[in-house]
């Protein structure tokens, strides 16, 4: 504070003296009070506390540009050049015009009142003048000073802010127009960009930049009347066949940037560009990049890319097309209801640059900034869509020669097709019959799949493209194309034939599928096309390969919405013909299946074509497949996927009996459930030995439910025999209550195009312990499980308890004496708990369960010693009073 009133009174007094003073002495008195003024700045942090700044700046300002304008008059350009680089240069103690240059540095960043005086000094003009003399004479350094020191670079930085401060003012750009700099060093950029001093090339385009951000109707008069455009685009032409691309692109984006600034002030300049041919020099200048690192036009080339866009949207008039709209289209589309908004495109020369550029060009950083442009222009207004494409037909052009563009430009071009239909909700009928001969002609394997892949979003989107593409024929090339690659599949039984599709072709494949898959979706005119194409049996020989088999199940699920029985003949038909060691085909076909057999329409053909016996065949080929440890090709199999597969296999079984009393009908009478038993059995947990158990006395006892915590929910060891028969156990609960085609114990996996076949990768899973189990199952809750327990629980399928009757005492491990009695004993009273009721004695009764636990259970039961033989009698009591019939209690 106390330097800042020191300065104050001293340039109070200065003020006084100052018109009595000669020239000499008032400059010099004025110099003497700038070290005090930079000094307190530099102990205020920068702000400046002086009741008259505005007439210090005015002061200041005007001194330095005399000093300028002494410096450099009459002087050729190199000795005026080295005479501003002595005056500005700081040596030891600050010379001069430093002190001055700081000063007006200083004063430029305050307020607008202080930025005023300091333009109405001719300051503007002088700098610019000394900008133009930097830029177009190179300095002559001598090797030891080739580089520039820090005190050059930091005179430099004042200099270009003070300028950027003046010049973004309209105030200072009308200053300019005082001396014939601005146009001259316009023109030198464009033809001296070549020749000039390196360093200053950023700082000139910047201050350009900012002159062209504030042009005036008065400025754009004076550049109009100089020809400067005009003379600038004629010597671009010149520099575009001498200089690097990236270098012209740096020259051409400063003049083309005072062609699209002015625009809305004034088109004279657009004009003059427009008519000295400016446009075929960007189009020359960006052919050129063709062959550039991304970052190496960056971001000139980017920036003219970027003007060139904008100036679309330039002209006086809106462009009247009438477009056909061709039909059909999406429900919600109306274009008459399409209001233009201010953005619209009005100038379509600066579009067919970048149209020609991308019909022209295969460079990928090109071709993708030009599309992304498109895109840009309409996002701004929906119409611009139809304008372009009701006049230049940009997309449908490109469309003819998209295959030969780089893999990345493919696919950002069929996305902003993609575009088309899910932003603007148009069909664009024309595009569409181009991309189906595309994928018809199948030149570019890679472009066929990206288009397909195009077309597949837009018939997810909305059901009106099953109809579209059938009524196209697309549908039905489709058809011949996997018939083809369907017989191919066929005559190579498992070998690997020079016609087998990988990569890219094999992916094709899948999306063909998926394509097929979603336009039967919800079409049974499509359906029935496929039907009568005769493809049924070659969709089904897709089935072998995992990477084509969701697509086929989806296609085949479709079908059965007209014909059930086929459906399953198809899918059991496969069940059935599966080797014994692809469990991943066996559990996606059940999956398939028990969508299905969500609809009730769908259990007759089940059991008409076998599904039942078909399903629990499946069971008899894992005969031994969960024993411990795992033995023969067992052992390279992971259990967790022989568990999943007994999972599914039980939940279609399930649905299938689900509100079906038919079906119920038919399983209990045929002895199924004897069969399901004697297949859970066999499958090498439960015990199968002939030996007769030996009682032993428990010393705890705990219920079903807490088995199942203390297998799965706690860190408590369990044999993997155990654990594997507390899981089928559940499976079994669940589906006597008829909820386990409801439940969900595994996770999805879905697999990825490249990856094996998962039944070829079992190895490495033989050592996990249900890991599955442990994440999907982690929300068991026991205390929930044992009210379950205390209420009377609703018996759905009876029968699955005899299963567990049977199983009953195969829940042995020798050597595990104590723990398979206390699981047995679990078992018993949980079977107990399903029986409290009249309605589920009765119900049980009519299964036979009185003669499945004297048959399986003979042991325990004849056995007063034997540890089950209490809980069963009073099972068989409870059930005994029900029995009305004698032959049931005989």
């Amino acid at each position: 504070t106390l330097l800042w009133e020191t300065l104050g009174q001293q340039f109070v007094e200065y003020e006084q003296v100052a018109p009595f003073l000669i020239s000499e002495d008032q400059q010099r008195r004025l110099l003497e009070l700038l070290p005090l003024f930079l000094k307190a700045w530099e102990q205020s942090a920068g702000v400046i506390m002086l009741p008259n700044i505005q007439l210090l700046a005015s002061e200041v300002s005007k001194l330095l540009t005399k000093e300028i304008k002494r410096n450099l008059n009459g002087k050729p350009a190199e000795e005026a050049r080295l005479a501003l680089e002595q005056l500005l240069q700081q040596k030891g103690e600050a010379g001069d015009g430093y002190l001055l240059l700081k000063s007006v540095y200083l004063l430029s960043q305050t307020d607008s009142r202080t930025m005023w005086n300091i333009i109405r000094s001719g300051l503007p003009a002088a700098l610019l003048q000394c900008l133009y003399l930097f830029f177009t004479v190179p300095p002559k350094k001598t090797s030891d000073d080739m580089k520039t020191s820090e005190d050059d670079a930091q005179t430099q930085e004042m200099l270009v802010k003070i300028m950027l401060n003046m010049y973004k003012e309209e105030q200072g750009v009308e200053e300019l127009l005082t001396a014939d700099k601005l146009q001259s060093l316009i023109i030198a950029t464009s033809s001296l960009w070549g020749q000039c001093s390196h360093s200053w090339k950023v700082p000139t385009g910047r201050v350009l930049r900012t002159i062209s951000r504030a042009q005036t109707k008065t400025s754009i008069v004076y550049l109009q009347a100089v020809d400067c455009i005009k003379i600038a685009v004629q010597n671009l032409f010149t520099l575009a066949d001498t200089l690097p691309a990236c270098d012209v692109c740096e020259a051409a984006s400063i003049v083309l940037c005072f062609v699209k600034d002015s625009y809305p002030v004034s088109s004279a300049l657009l004009t003059e560009f427009e008519n000295s041919d400016g446009y075929q020099l960007l189009l020359k200048i960006l052919l050129r990049c063709e062959g550039l690192q991304q970052n190496e036009g960056d971001p000139y080339l980017d920036e003219i890319l970027d003007m060139l866009t904008c100036l679309t949207t330039c002209g006086k008039t809106e462009l009247k097309v009438s477009g056909n709209i061709v039909h059909p289209q999406l429900p919600h589309f109306d274009f008459e209801r399409t209001q233009p908004s201010g953005m619209t495109v009005k100038n379509l020369q600066p579009f067919k640059v970048l149209q020609s550029i991308f019909q022209r060009s295969d460079d990928q950083y090109l071709c993708g900034r030009i599309l992304a442009a498109i895109g840009t222009i309409w996002a701004w207004d929906r119409v611009n869509f139809f304008l372009l494409e009701w006049t230049l037909q940009p997309i449908n052009r490109f469309t003819d020669i998209i295959h030969f563009k780089p893999h990345p430009v493919q696919v950002q071009f069929f996305r902003l097709v993609e575009s088309i239909v899910l932003d603007l909700s148009y069909v664009p009928h024309e595009i569409l019959k181009k991309i189906q001969y595309l994928i018809k002609e199948n030149l570019m394997p890679f472009c066929t799949l990206t288009a397909l892949q195009c077309l597949l979003s837009m018939t997810q989107k909305d059901l009106l493209f099953s109809d579209i593409f059938r009524d196209s024929g697309l549908l039905g090339l489709l058809l011949a194309l996997l018939r083809k690659e369907a017989k191919i599949l066929r005559k190579s039984a498992g070998t690997h034939l020079p016609g087998l599709k990988e990569g890219i072709e094999k992916e094709l494949n899948v999306v063909m599928l998926k394509m097929v898959a979603a336009l039967t979706a919800r079409s049974v005119r499509n359906t029935v096309v496929l039907k009568d194409y005769g493809m049924v049996p070659y969709i089904k020989i897709f089935l072998d390969d995992e990477c084509y088999r969701s697509a086929t199940l989806s296609i085949l699920e479709q079908l059965s919405t007209i014909n059930y029985e086929e459906y399953m003949s198809i899918i059991i038909g496969a069940l059935c013909s599966s080797t014994q060691w692809e469990l991943h085909l066996k559990v996606d076909l059940l999956k398939s299946l028990l969508r299905i057999l969500e609809s009730p329409k769908s259990h007759s053909a089940f059991r008409t074509c076998s599904g039942f016996n078909g399903l629990l065949s499946l069971l008899s080929d894992m005969e031994g497949a969960l024993q411990d440890p795992p033995s023969g090709q067992w052992a390279a199999v992971g259990q967790n996927c022989i568990l999943e597969l007994v999972f599914y296999t039980l939940q279609g079984i399930t649905a299938a009996l689900h509100l079906d009393p038919v079906n119920s009908n038919f399983f209990q009478r045929n002895g199924l459930y004897e069969k399901m038993a004697e297949d859970l059995g066999s499958l090498g947990c439960f015990w199968t030995e002939g030996n007769r158990q030996i009682p032993v006395s428990l010393e705890k006892k705990r219920t079903f439910a807490e088995f199942l915590d203390a297998a799965f929910c706690t860190s408590e060891p369990f044999p993997a025999w155990l654990k594997n028969c507390i899981w089928i156990l559940n499976f079994l609960d669940s589906m006597v209550k008829g909820t386990l085609h409801q439940e969900s114990f595994f996770k999805e996996r879905k697999p990825e195009m490249g990856e094996g076949s998962r039944d070829d990768q079992e190895a490495p899973q033989a050592q996990e312990e249900h890991p599955v189990f442990a994440v999907v199952n982690d929300n068991y809750d026991v205390s929930f499980y044992c009210r379950l327990e205390m209420r009377d629980c609703t018996i759905v399928h009876a029968g699955a308890v005899c299963v567990m009757v049977r199983l009953l005492p195969k829940l042995y491990k020798e050597g595990h004496a104590q723990l398979s009695q206390e699981i047995q004993c679990a078992l018993v009273d949980h079977i107990q708990s399903l029986v409290k009721s009249e309605k589920s004695r009765q119900v049980m009764c009519e299964s036979g369960l009185l003669s499945t636990i004297i048959t399986s259970c003979q042991d325990a039961f004849c056995s007063d010693s034997h540890p089950l033989h209490l809980p069963l009698t009073r099972v068989f009591e409870k059930l005994s009073s029900q029995a009305v019939e004698p032959h049931v209690l005989r």
